[in-house]
């Protein structure tokens, strides 16, 4: 059994907030450049799995680490259809 959950791929993809930039000015962006989004490191952060909002949660930072505490499950695996019913 964990072989086979080992061999399931899941893309995470954490979203804290949102910025519409032209390609123009996006072109211009360089290394370290910081682009201002109309959310602050406070609020909650967007989980998705494989395109699908799973979860809300909160930056933490401990140290030079950042990571995500889940606050709220959105969907379950089984709604993801990732475990059989």
């Amino acid at each position: 059994m964990s072989q086979a959950i080992e061999d399931v791929e899941v893309e995470i993809t954490v979203v804290l907030g949102q910025n519409l930039m032209p390609v123009k000015q996006l072109l211009k962006l360089g290394r370290g450049a910081v682009i201002e989004l109309q959310e602050n490191v406070d609020s909650p952060v967007k989980i998705y799995a494989n395109g699908e909002l799973i979860a809300q949660g909160e930056i933490m930072v401990t140290g030079e680490n950042i990571g995500i505490t889940l606050l709220e499950g959105v969907k379950s695996f089984r709604e993801l259809g990732f475990l059989s019913k």
